[in-house]
């Protein structure tokens, strides 16, 4: 089976974390995105990947190579200019010959695959789209289908009032090659917007399936932040390292000081260190490599690999990533990549600094 992940996007709304590093491999707890939903993909026998690609397409390809390690084939489709949903599949459509999903690359789902395709072939569906429902629908694109599944019709961001659905298009669709026709090659072209819409209307066999598996879009900080409370919640039965007890997954070579003090759920990448009177608690991720200082204070934040934080600095609430080094005080902030920010310092409110910035001692303080 094969199927065509959309990882094009610039990953805008994570900034500064995607400025030099594509949305779909930034880690969730201590591993690429792409690369658990690929391991997810496989579980369902979709083993032949289309990863369509437009933002920083050697970063992925460096992380992932040709799939070996994950038991799938993967192929690259790089588009020179955004083609949008079903423009970058039709730019794929040379590897498409059967049946296939596709699947937006920021949606993090246990999507029962197989019931997905089974449903599909029931139908006869030229297309079939995931839907997911939401309590309030009137920032999504909501989906209105009839009893037998068949879609009605597509709404967008509709008002109160207009609410006929609580279902929204969840990112996953199944469909057959043909359909590919419709969509001009080389042009910005897309599913939820132009093909879907015009297929319903020509009378096309398109339905829904309906389902209340998991399902967060990553793609903010908000969700990045809950996506791994999720996880170290249990909600996907993911593995997250070696279990400790107590909440607590490490991994090879950690050194927690006895005197540290760990509340779960965190889970803890390679070769972490812990220093003493040192308070870490969840949910918390801290990647490999990483160093927690003396009396040092980490809680509900999400830390990269190699990241440092000063003898008795507070992090709270953050995201910080590769090789930042933090002797402050943090809250609500988002770091780039290889920030440092001196003593003397509160972050708050938010804040986000830009990859190789230093902040100096002492220059900002919020109140």
């Amino acid at each position: 089976m094969k199927g065509v992940v959309l990882v094009g996007g610039e990953g805008t709304r994570l900034r500064p974390l995607t400025l030099h590093l594509p949305k779909p491999v930034v880690p969730i707890v201590n591993r690429p995105f792409l690369e658990r939903m690929v391991r997810w993909m496989s579980g369902y026998g979709v083993r032949e990947i289309i990863l369509a690609l437009g933002y920083l397409p050697d970063k992925i390809r460096e992380r992932l190579g040709d799939g070996g390690a994950l038991g799938v084939n993967l192929a690259y489709s790089v588009e020179e200019a955004p083609l949008g949903t079903a423009g970058a599949v039709k730019h794929a459509a040379g590897y498409l010959t059967d049946t296939c999903f596709v699947f937006n690359g920021d949606i993090l789902t246990d999507l029962d695959l197989a019931a997905m395709l089974a449903a599909h072939r029931r139908a006869q569906a030229v297309v079939s789209i995931a839907l997911t429902p939401v309590d309030d629908p009137t920032q999504y694109g909501v989906v209105e289908f009839d009893a037998e599944g068949r879609v009605q019709r597509f709404v967008e961001k509709p008002r109160p009032d207009e609410v006929r659905s609580h279902y929204i298009n969840a990112g996953t669709y199944l469909i057959e090659p043909a359909v590919l026709e419709r969509v001009p090659a080389g042009q910005y072209w897309m599913f939820e917007r132009q093909l879907f819409p015009e297929l319903v209307a020509a009378g096309e066999r398109v339905f829904a399936f309906p389902t209340d598996a998991y399902w967060i879009d990553i793609g903010t900080p908000e969700k990045y932040r809950q996506v791994h409370a999720d996880l170290l919640a249990g909600r996907l039965g993911d593995h997250l390292g070696n279990p400790h007890g107590d909440g607590l997954w490490a991994g090879d070579g950690c050194q927690i000081d006895p005197s540290a003090t760990l509340i779960g759920p965190v889970a803890l990448g390679d070769r972490v260190r812990i220093g003493p009177g040192a308070v870490v608690s969840g949910p918390t991720v801290i990647g490999a490599d990483s160093v927690i200082g003396a009396n040092a204070h980490v809680a509900e934040s999400i830390l990269w690999e190699r990241v440092q934080v000063g003898e008795g600095a507070i992090v709270s609430e953050c995201i910080i990533a590769n090789d930042c080094r933090v002797e402050c005080q943090a809250y609500r902030a988002i770091l780039g990549a290889r920030v440092v920010v001196e003593p003397g310092n509160r972050l708050d409110r938010g804040i986000r600094v830009w990859p190789e910035r230093v902040i100096p001692r002492d220059t900002l303080r919020f109140g």
